[in-house]
């Protein structure tokens, strides 16, 4: 027996709705077979598992339409996919049909965001541990550098982590509360990764997004921390503007995304200088992309797959940069600079890249976190000033933790 699922068209979240919805769905997720995305159109919330896209040598977003498509014919009549795609694309996503699906307007239309949330509680405090150390993370900054001055390749991006362990545990639903009402006009997600473990987290970066025919797609590359000083702050981000470092940077990342919409476009604009987006730690340049579908039938994953991952997360050559990153990154990436998000069987949907992110994990001992915070290096960087800018984007998640480090 099909079970029941509730999910309406996805005309219904852009249209008004409840004060109060959005912030309902975000009060209702649990951890466990939940689901929580909410982006600056709409917010979803997704419960069970109706079924589950396969791991095998067909390509993604076929697997994906294959999987949709089982779902109309049993009867289901708006089925969607919602989860999450690991930076490595041939490590299993982690994407399900769910039994239901509620949605609501976006969380910056709701009012009742703004409501503060108290700090997230554990029972015995928190113990970090930097992986790779900041000194260590520095060296292989410096190393990269050497080895792009001497022609090697153009880019990488280099992250590192930190391991928060606790002996209580971990009050994940406060996590998300104080990640999505702290920058309710980003990207907010809670999703399940398998063997007990959820990532979550709050990324200001739109992969891409298709509705109908038209496609938007949001690169962001280039960055530096805010300051709580006002003018500060504004001097910060005159500066990024005017950064040569910074410009290229997000140029090489604007033309990679060019590239690889272009073939599915019979129009695309790409404007010809970036502007600023911040968070509540960081600003970025960057630059929204817009394009018309050659072929309705293009999907929103056929796109985001085409994408990733950008040199935005990677580097280039693409290929190249991976191999960087494996050589100098003492951990696996596994979901983190992913992609999150969802589709439905007329191919609409939105793909967010995994970044201001965590994985969390339930032990017997108590809960473990892990942050991940990366930054993009180019020939003429600094070892110190990538090293801050990590620094600067653990503080998104740490805020969130309620950690003060």
């Amino acid at each position: 027996m099909t079970p029941p699922n509730d999910v309406v068209a996805l005309d219904a979240p852009t249209t008004p709705g409840a004060v109060g919805a959005a912030t309902a769905l975000l009060d209702a997720y649990r951890p466990g077979d939940t689901r929580f995305f909410a982006s600056p159109t709409r917010t979803l919330l997704a419960h069970g598992t109706a079924a589950e896209v396969p791991h095998d040598e067909r390509p993604l977003a076929e697997r994906v339409a294959a999987t949709l498509d089982a779902r109309v014919r049993a009867g289901n009549q708006a089925p969607i996919v919602v989860g999450s795609i690991p930076f490595d694309p041939a490590e299993p996503a982690v994407l399900t049909v769910p039994e239901a699906a509620r949605w609501a307007p976006a969380l910056r239309t709701d009012p009742l965001v703004a409501l503060p949330t108290p700090p997230p509680a554990t029972a015995g405090g928190w113990q970090v541990r930097e992986v790779p150390s900041g000194e260590e993370y520095a060296a292989s900054v410096e190393a990269a550098v050497a080895r792009m001055k001497s022609g090697e390749f153009d880019k990488v991006v280099l992250a590192r982590t930190l391991e928060l362990s606790t002996d209580g545990p971990l009050d994940l639903p406060a996590m998300l509360q104080r990640l999505a009402r702290r920058d309710p006009r980003g990207y907010s997600f809670a999703v399940p990764t398998g063997a007990g473990r959820t990532l979550l987290g709050a990324s200001p970066e739109l992969l891409v997004s298709r509705h109908g025919n038209r496609l938007t797609a949001n690169p962001l590359a280039g960055s530096t921390p805010r300051s709580a000083d006002l003018a500060e702050d504004v001097r910060r981000a005159a500066a990024l503007l005017e950064s040569a470092k910074d410009l290229h940077e997000h140029a090489v990342v604007v033309d990679a995304v060019h590239k690889a919409l272009a073939p599915f476009c019979g129009d695309l604009d790409v404007p010809e200088r970036p502007t600023l987006v911040r968070t509540a730690t960081m600003w970025h340049l960057s630059t929204t992309v817009t394009g018309e579908l050659a072929d309705p039938a293009t999907s929103a994953l056929e796109l985001a797959t085409a994408l990733h991952p950008t040199p935005a997360v990677c580097g280039t050559p693409t290929g190249h940069a991976r191999g960087v990153i494996g050589e100098l990154e003492p951990f696996g990436r596994g979901h983190y600079t992913g992609m999150v998000g969802w589709s439905d069987a007329r191919g609409d949907g939105e793909w967010v890249v995994t970044i201001r992110c965590a994985e969390a994990e339930e032990t017997d001992d108590g809960g473990r976190l892990r942050l991940f915070a990366g930054a993009g290096v180019v020939a003429d960087s600094s070892p110190e000033a990538e090293r801050a800018e990590t620094g600067a984007k653990f503080r998104t998640f740490l805020d969130a933790v309620g950690v003060d480090r």
